[in-house]
């Protein structure tokens, strides 16, 4: 009587797939998607369709700045460089911890990309707040850190602005920057609402209670570390105020390059007062807010409309758009090799 023939599994003669067993099933031997590197060129991708859809606004500003004094573009190109480092230098004064300084003044370039695609610096709050996730710092402590630069960077703006305005008085006609009676009415009265639907909120909500309470205890007590060590203070305020500082010269660079009659500090001082005003409607990246402030600043400071288009154009095309797809090249890179 002839024996059964033993269950000899697959076929024979059949080809082991490569890197997987007979009998396992084809779902287990599928090679996993690269998910960290296809995260890597979402930034990209989402860039490339940012500048497809301004490509006609950048070809405009780029006439204008071919006939331009190249000094005065390469000055301002410098200050944009700069103003990374003073973010990199700011943002190591909000945590007691060292930070890696490549990592982070790259994290910082990639964040100039990030802050294009969402409103209100989100883009560029994220990054930070992933790398300094990566770091081991807790949530909470990551994120006082986040608040922490974020006020430290609105004090020296408005620092800087009032010091100006105090050095030119005359700098600006403010008429065509402060708005009227209403409209001061109805932002006080926004506000007002804002701050009492948030304090109501608070009231109702125990869980959200809970959290502003352990998070504000942790930014009150990090900033008190902090500020007892000399080296975070120099950091954190040298940075804060040298950021706004660099891109205002930036702007003014920009203005002596195309020739703009208005004097430097008076640039300079447009760019601080738009700013200012342009952050109660925040956009992404700043654009169309703070465009628009900048042309109404720059037209207060003496210039002509057509003059402060230019202006304008190049300075975007200057600090923003030529870093676009390298800063956006540098976060793929970063989320790539998990350092976000």
């Amino acid at each position: 009587m002839d024996q059964p023939e033993a269950d000899a599994g697959p076929m024979a003669g059949s080809p082991v797939p490569p890197g997987g067993a007979p009998g396992v099933p084809a779902r287990r031997r599928v090679r996993r998607l690269p998910w960290r590197t296809l995260a890597g060129l979402i930034p990209v991708a989402l860039v490339g369709g940012w500048i497809s859809r301004h490509w006609s606004v950048m070809e405009t500003g780029g006439h204008d700045l071919l006939a331009a004094n190249r000094g005065w573009l390469l000055a301002a190109l410098a200050a944009t460089g700069l103003g990374w480092v003073a973010n990199a230098v700011a943002r190591q004064g909000t945590v007691l911890e060292p930070l890696p300084p490549a990592r982070l003044l790259a994290t910082q370039f990639a964040a100039s990309a990030a802050g294009q695609l969402a409103p209100a610096g989100i883009g560029a709050g994220a990054v930070n707040l992933r790398f300094l996730r990566t770091q081991g710092l807790s949530l909470i402590r990551s994120s006082a850190a986040l608040a922490l630069y974020s006020l430290a960077e609105s004090v020296g703006r408005v620092m800087l602005l009032l010091v100006l305005l105090v050095l030119f008085p005359h700098a600006l006609h403010l008429g065509g920057l402060v708005p009227d009676g209403g409209a001061l009415l109805l932002f006080g009265l926004l506000a007002a609402a804002a701050l009492a639907a948030a304090a109501l909120t608070l009231a109702l909500v125990r869980p959200l209670r809970r959290v502003v309470r352990d998070f504000l205890a942790a930014a009150l007590t990090d900033a008190r570390m902090l500020h007892a060590r000399p080296a975070r203070v120099l950091a954190l305020w040298g940075g804060s105020f040298a950021f706004p500082a660099l891109q205002a010269a930036g702007l003014a660079a920009v203005t002596l390059a195309l020739g703009v009659p208005v004097p430097a500090a008076h640039a300079a001082l447009a760019y601080l007062a738009a700013t200012c005003l342009a952050a109660a409607v925040p956009t992404p990246g700043g654009i169309g807010s703070v465009d628009a402030a900048l042309a109404v600043a720059l037209v207060a400071a003496g210039s002509s409309t057509t003059a402060a288009a230019s202006a304008v154009l190049g300075f975007r095309i200057v600090t923003v758009w030529v870093p676009l797809l390298p800063a956006a090249l540098t976060l793929g890179a970063l989320v790539r090799r998990k350092v976000l």
